[in-house]
C-alpha cells in the first residue's frame, strides 16, 4: 500500500506544493513490476514525468508500470537530452563517428561492440578489457586482465572489423607493474614496453604514450565520439594518464562529445573536463543498454518519448 498519509498529503495539495514519498525500492513490488503497486502509484497523480534516465533501464513499478494507470507521461529535461545525445550519438551521428570503449571486462560490454561495429567509422578498445583483445591477436600479456572465454569472440570482432572496413585501433604500447596496486592509489613502479613485447610476470595497467598519440589523431578527425571505460586503473594518478589524455582530447576537439556514463562519467568530472564535453550520460547501465541498442523500458512506456 501506498498508505493514507501519502493519499491524504496528495489530496490536501495546493498549487506550488511539493509531496515526497519513501524511496520506491524499499518496496519489494518495485522491482518486480507487479500491477497493483503501479495502480497505487498512478493514483496519486494525473502526470507523470520521468526524469531519472539512470533507472530507465529497468521495467519496475515506479518507471514502466506505473504509466499504464496515469494518462499522461512525459521525460523530463534530463531524460530528453539524453535520448538525444545518446541515441543521435549512434543512431544518427555526424560522421566520421569514433567510439571509445575501455573498462575491465568485456563481458560487461559483449553486446556494445557488436552494435558499435556496425554504426561506427573507428572503434578503439583500451583498458583491461584490451588485454583479450592482443591476446586473440597472439601477443604475451603477462598476468594483465585476460577473459580466457572471450578470446575467440575477440578474435571474431577484430575479422568482423575488417570485412567492414571499420577501423579497429588496439594499444601498441602499455604502461606496466609488478601487480594491481593495493590499496588502489598506493605508489607503484610502473615501465612502459610495446605491446608485442610484455614481459610474462607483468600486467597492463594503463595505455602507452605512442597509444595516447594513436587514439588522439583518431579523434581528432572525429565529428562525433562516444566514450565509455576508462583507459587504466584512473584512480591512482601515477596509472591515469591515458584516461587524462582521451578526456583532455575530447574537451579540445571540434566535435559533438559524448562520454557514456559510469566510470568515465566519473573520471571525466574527477578531472575537471565534464562541463567541455556536449554531454555527460547520468546513466551506467542504461547508457550501456542505450548503446547496445536496446530498447529502454522506462524510454518505452512514456507517451512522448517515441
Amino acid at each position: 500500500m501506498v498508505g493514507p498519509k501519502a493519499k491524504e498529503a496528495v489530496a490536501n495539495m495546493k498549487d506550488g506544493d511539493v509531496v515526497l514519498l519513501e524511496n520506491t525500492r524499499f518496496r519489494k513490488e518495485e522491482t518486480k513490476n507487479e500491477d497493483a503497486f503501479s495502480e497505487e502509484l498512478g493514483s496519486l497523480c494525473e502526470v507523470y514525468v520521468n526524469d531519472a534516465f539512470g533507472s530507465a533501464h529497468r521495467a519496475h513499478c515506479s518507471t514502466e508500470g506505473v504509466t499504464k494507470y496515469v494518462d499522461t507521461t512525459a521525460v523530463g529535461y534530463l531524460m530528453q537530452k539524453e535520448i538525444e545525445y545518446l541515441g543521435n550519438a549512434v543512431n544518427a551521428p555526424k560522421r566520421p563517428l569514433v567510439a571509445i570503449l575501455g573498462g575491465a571486462k568485456i563481458a560487461d560490454k559483449l553486446s556494445v561492440i557488436e552494435n558499435l561495429l556496425e554504426k561506427c567509422d573507428t572503434l578503439i578498445i583500451g583498458g583491461g578489457m584490451a588485454y583479450t583483445f592482443l591476446k586473440a591477436q597472439g601477443k604475451e600479456i603477462g598476468t594483465s586482465l585476460l577473459d580466457e572465454e572471450k578470446i575467440d569472440y575477440c578474435a571474431q570482432m577484430l575479422k568482423k572489423a575488417e570485412e567492414k572496413g571499420v577501423e579497429f585501433l588496439l594499444p601498441v604500447d602499455v604502461v606496466i607493474t609488478e601487480s594491481f596496486p593495493d590499496p588502489i592509489d598506493a605508489p607503484v613502479e610502473t615501465a612502459v614496453v610495446d605491446a608485442d613485447a610484455m614481459p610474462a610476470g607483468k600486467m597492463g595497467v594503463d595505455i602507452g604514450p605512442k597509444t595516447v598519440e594513436l587514439f588522439k589523431e583518431a579523434m581528432k578527425k572525429a565529428a562525433t565520439v562516444i566514450w565509455n571505460g576508462p583507459m587504466g586503473v584512473f584512480e591512482n594518478p601515477a596509472l591515469a594518464k591515458g584516461t587524462l589524455a582521451i578526456a583532455e582530447t575530447m574537451a579540445e576537439i571540434d566535435a559533438v562529445t559524448v562520454v557514456g556514463g559510469g566510470d568515465s562519467t566519473a573520471a571525466v568530472k574527477q578531472m575537471g573536463f565534464g562541463d567541455k564535453m556536449t554531454h555527460v550520460s547520468t546513466g551506467g547501465g542504461a547508457s550501456l543498454e542505450f548503446l547496445e541498442g536496446k530498447e529502454l523500458p522506462g524510454i518505452a512506456a512514456i507517451q512522448d518519448a517515441q
